[in-house]
This record gives structure tokens, sequence and C-alpha cells, in this order.
């Protein structure tokens, strides 16, 4: 724990749950998860597929993507941020301001039929407010290098105010399609590749010197700018055009790209510590979403879009945020940064999971019930 970050929690009086935002924020966004997924099974089950008078396909979606999601992102930002502009984090009041606005719609998402406008809006207004506290604190402290973190999660927010569009307007409906959800996805895979891009090698190189198991792995700035604008260049055309030759060369492409790019960072090494392995895991479900994308949208009968989703989601989203969230957690709190056994185990578990959904398509199991997975 830095002499910054441990000055600033002596100084705190308020409740220590708002004392960072990785404390509030990943607590609560776990347990949407938890919460969000059963609802879903449920509904699959008992109730026809409906949940608030929705489509259960398109809540479950929605509340993956545009709700636990983000509120995990939340959690890493309001903690990174202060460290990458020097500004002091969000704290107190104004912490549980966000808290609260972000659980708010959670709730909206439940919202029967009649109140659909407001719940757009309740629902709306968490993405749109913390893009603009992300904006403020990286101008104000000048850090030019995280604009364009600032610019994917402002993204992410325009996708949601579209998602909510298409349940107002019918016409909108029609000239979007799925589109809202595909610029979601592409939003997610390009902060793993931006941010995870520079804490996996950080982690592991830091690791390699504590631990002088090996030579650390060079630095590959030449190489990782072209792939992070390959693997962006890719996700956007996708997010426009998700089938085709061109647009699954791209992906296929940006994933064997990527898997060079970790590579580089000699994982292989790390294998006596979880915490960091994990990241590399993580790293690695990004590559295969990215190549699974790619020959669904060459491929389209070979290779079920939903697996290649599955890969993305369950598999890189799942990993590098376990991953994230258990090293942060233990760092911010002057812990000592090794995995105990119950991590390792949920470490396993998540894959396992991740493993489960995306090839559950080809074992023959019943559509319900790999959909619910």
């Amino acid at each position: 724990m830095s002499t910054t970050t441990a000055a600033i929690l002596r100084a705190y009086r308020g409740h220590p749950l708002f004392s960072f935002g990785f404390r509030p924020f990943f607590l609560f966004a776990a347990l949407w998860s938890a919460t969000a997924v059963p609802i879903w099974i449920a509904a699959l089950v008992w109730g026809g597929g409906v949940i608030g008078g929705q489509d259960g396909r398109a809540w479950h979606v929605h509340e993956m993507l545009f709700g636990f999601l983000p509120g995990v992102m939340a959690g890493f930002l309001l903690t990174a941020v202060p460290n990458w502009t020097g500004r002091l984090p969000v704290t107190g009041a104004r912490l549980a301001a966000l808290v609260a606005l972000w659980g708010a719609g959670r709730l909206a998402s439940l919202a029967p039929p009649p109140w659909v406008l407001a719940a757009a809006v309740v629902d709306s207004a968490f993405l749109v407010v913390f893009a603009a506290v992300i904006w403020r604190e990286v101008l104000a402290g000048g850090n030019w290098r995280n604009a364009p973190v600032c610019l994917l999660v402002s993204a992410l927010a325009l996708a949601n105010v579209a998602w909510h569009a298409k349940d107002l307007f019918p016409a909108v409906a029609a000239a979007l399609a799925d589109g809202p959800e595909r610029a979601a996805l592409a939003v997610v895979a390009a902060l793993i590749t931006l941010i995870g891009g520079r804490i996996v090698p950080s982690f592991t190189l830091n690791w390699m010197k504590a631990e002088g198991v090996a030579t650390p792995p060079p630095r590959q700035d030449r190489f990782d700018r072209p792939v992070l604008g390959l693997c962006v260049a890719a996700l956007a055309v996708w997010t426009i055009a998700p089938a085709g030759e061109f647009t699954g060369a791209l992906l296929v492409t940006a994933g064997v790209a990527n898997g060079v790019r970790l590579a580089s960072w000699r994982g292989w090494r790390c294998g006596r510590e979880p915490l960091v392995w994990i990241l590399h895991l993580g790293y690695g479900w990004l590559n295969l979403g990215l190549l699974l994308l790619g020959l669904a949208a060459l491929r389209p009968g070979l290779i079920p879009s939903a697996t290649a989703v599955h890969a993305l989601t369950a598999g890189a989203a799942g990993v590098m945020i376990l991953g994230v969230m258990t090293r942060a957690s233990l760092g911010h709190t002057g812990r000592p940064r090794t995995a105990g056994r119950a991590t390792l185990v949920i470490y396993l578990m998540i894959n396992v999971a991740a493993a489960t959904r995306v090839l559950a398509p080809f074992a023959g199991v019943g559509q319900p019930l790999w959909l619910a997975i």
C-alpha cells in the first residue's frame, strides 16, 4: 500500500464501506451478479422467460452488460484513477450517491411496462454521471494518456441510452437491431485489451523481479500499440457489420496478434502465484473470444455466435474481473498480495464455468439449459 493511499485511509472518518470505490462497487456488483443469473434461470423455468414484463433474455443481457459490468468498472476506475492523476479519490457521500444511483438502476430494471420510460431514465443516469466523473478527474489531473478510457466509458453510456431507445421507439428498434448489445461487448473487450495490456505485463514484471524467478520480459511498446489499434478496429467493424469475410478475417487476425502479445509477457513463469497467472488466463480468454467471434462471422454454421460472445463475457470479462477484484482488494487494504486456498478455488470455478458455457452448445445439452448457465 502506497504512502498516499495509507494517508488517505488514515484521514478518512466516514463509513469504511465508502472509503474507496472498490469496496462498495465490488461488493454490490458481485451480489447483483449472483442474484441476476438465478432470476434469469427462474424466469426461464417458471416465468415463461419474462422478467418485469420484458423479454428475459434481453433483461439478462442488459443486466450483465449495463448493470454488473459497469459496477465492477466503477469500483476499479474510482480506485485506479486517483493513482493515475494524483488527485484524491471519490469517497464518502459522493461515493455513496454513485452507488445509490447504480442500485436504483438495478431496481428500475425490474419495473413493469407502465414504468418503462422512468426506468430507462433512472438506469441510463448512472453511466452518464459516472462517465462525467471520470472525465472530470482525468482532465483535472492533466492525465491525457487515459482519455481513451474515458471515451470507452462514454461509449458504453451511449450504448445503454440506445438500448433503452429501442424499447421506447419502434422505429429506433428497427434501425438499431442488436447494435447496442454488440457495441457494449466491443467496449468491454476493448477495455480488457487496453487496461489488461497495462496491468498484466506490469504485475508480471513486478512479481518476477521480486521473486527473481526469470529474466523479466522486454517492453513491447512498438508491438502493443498496433495490436491495440487492430483490436479496436476489428471490434468497431464487428459492431457495425457482425457477419462477412472481412469482419471475420479482421477478428481472427486480432485474436492471433493478441495471442502473440500475451505470449510475450511470459505468464507461464508465474505458476507459483495465482494472483498473477489468473490475469494471463483472463487475457487468454479474450484472445479465444476474438478468434471464435471471427470464426462465427466466417462460418456461422460451425461456430454459434453465442459461443463466441460467452468466451468474451463469461471467459474474458469474468476471469479478468475476478482476478482484478481479488488483487485490488488485497493490495488496497494493506494485505499481502498472494492468493490463499479459497481464492484459488474461485479462480478454478470461474474458468470451469466459462468453459462449460462455451462448450455446452456442442455437447447436445438442451437449449433452455445451456442458455441459462
